[in-house]
């Protein structure tokens, strides 16, 4: 039901001149988790888990079988081939009533089903590693499009600039105060500027695809863009890193995915163990024949206890159990280096985080010392005491000084969120 209140709304959205989506990060993860196919899949791959010890279970529960025969006969002739037994067959008419009840195999069942709940247990931790890596992709995409409007706007910013100085320089030109050189250097910036421009368009509209992806839109949708709102800039990064490693090795889904399919596997290899013991089962049958060959009493019922003892099946048992057993033991590599690569990731983040934050400082610093730059570059300019090819260098280096700058930001919220999913906390 939300699902399909959703939708309408953004359908509504669409249809009003394909006007932006306004979206706060909040607001995107809430449309991700309700929207993302990949989540419900992986929802529903658990509630089809969580069946299985039901199923597992149901060896040890009764049985009960209701049957209906009815039989034309040769009467009193008797089955002579196909088959050890040689049973007489009538004419009848019954039914009847069958059931059974698994006494005990020594544990096997219950290893199964245990063994399935861990795997069960596994697949809701694989749900929730899935819901983090979604939210994770909504980020990237979020502050990637935030990026990507901010390196819009430089480029709309260098282009009227430059406009402005190739404007002046043609004005001057025509007073024969500049040269024709001078002139194409002018324009030789401001089509670069432009190309910038244009690159940073489609960019934006690559990242707002993305975007939608990200938030399990269908395609139509998004198509006239996002009005996104920024986000509060996150303070420095205080955690250590050895207490970050901790945190990310205890909370990690995937690692608990992992440690509970090894509890599964350990499981599962105790019930193949228990294959060579023998099980014991209670049968019994009872019904009514009301129509039927005079030979044959009108009703019937027998009970007896069955115990089957395994005593050679081609090794058959041993090579299960040896399979269960190696199985463990590759589990539990798994689980190992499975910590190691998330140490590891968490140590890379925390690197990265660190030096994204560094870099909003450094990217001010770079922002403020080529404006200077440009404004005494284009002092000298004016009164000639320079050539256009140094304004022209100071009018490249703001550019780049201001997309670095913009980016940075960004950068560093991306970090921090990339930081939280590897330390298991972006749930």
């Amino acid at each position: 039901m939300r699902r399909a209140v959703v939708c309408f709304f953004l359908f509504v959205t669409v249809m009003q001149g394909q006007q932006p989506l306004l979206l706060t990060l909040d607001e995107a993860h809430r449309l991700a988790i309700t929207n993302n196919p990949r989540l419900s899949v992986a929802q529903l791959n658990a509630a089809a888990a969580a069946q299985i010890p039901l199923e597992l279970h149901a060896a040890a529960e009764p049985t009960l079988t209701g049957a209906i025969t009815a039989v034309g006969a040769d009467s009193g002739s008797r089955l002579a081939a196909g088959g050890l037994n040689n049973p007489a067959v009538y004419n009848r008419l019954a039914s009847g009533l069958t059931i059974g009840q698994l006494i005990t195999d020594f544990g096997r069942t219950r290893s199964l089903v245990d063994s399935a709940r861990f795997r069960a247990q596994a697949q809701d931790q694989v749900t929730t590693a899935t819901r983090a890596q979604i939210l994770l992709a909504v980020d990237q995409a979020y502050f990637a499009a935030l990026r990507a409007e901010a390196v819009l706007k430089v480029a709309e910013q260098t282009v009227a600039a430059r406009q402005i100085v190739a404007d002046q320089t043609a004005a001057l030109a025509r007073s024969n105060l500049k040269s024709t050189l001078d002139v194409s250097f002018a324009n030789v910036n401001l089509a670069d500027a432009k190309l910038l421009l244009a690159a940073s368009r489609s960019n934006l509209q690559a990242r707002y695809a993305d975007l939608g992806a990200a938030l399990g839109l269908p395609a139509q949708f998004g198509q006239g863009g996002f009005s996104l709102t920024p986000e509060p800039m996150p303070a420095a990064l205080s955690q250590p890193l050895d207490e970050l490693v901790r945190q990310a090795l205890r909370d990690r889904p995937e690692l608990a995915s992992l440690r509970l399919e090894q509890s599964a596997a350990e499981r599962f290899s105790q019930a193949e163990k228990d294959l060579s013991l023998p099980t014991v089962a209670l049968a019994g049958a009872a019904g009514l024949a009301p129509v039927s060959d005079p030979q044959i009493q009108n009703r019937y019922g027998a009970v007896g206890v069955n115990v089957n003892i395994p005593i050679f099946n081609g090794h058959l048992y041993r090579a299960r159990q040896a399979e269960a057993q190696l199985r463990v033991r590759s589990a539990s590599r798994s689980v190992d280096d499975l910590a190691n690569r998330i140490a590891r990731d968490v140590r890379v983040a925390w690197l990265n985080t660190g030096n994204a934050f560094e870099r909003l400082a450094l990217t001010a610093q770079l922002i403020d010392q080529a404006r200077l730059a440009l404004d005494l570059a284009q002092r000298r300019y004016d009164i000639g005491l320079t050539s256009i090819v140094e304004l022209s260098q100071a009018q490249l280096n703001v550019t780049a000084a201001e997309i670095a700058g913009s980016g940075a930001q960004f950068d560093y919220q991306l970090q921090r969120a990339n930081l939280e999913y590897q330390t298991g906390a972006l749930r």
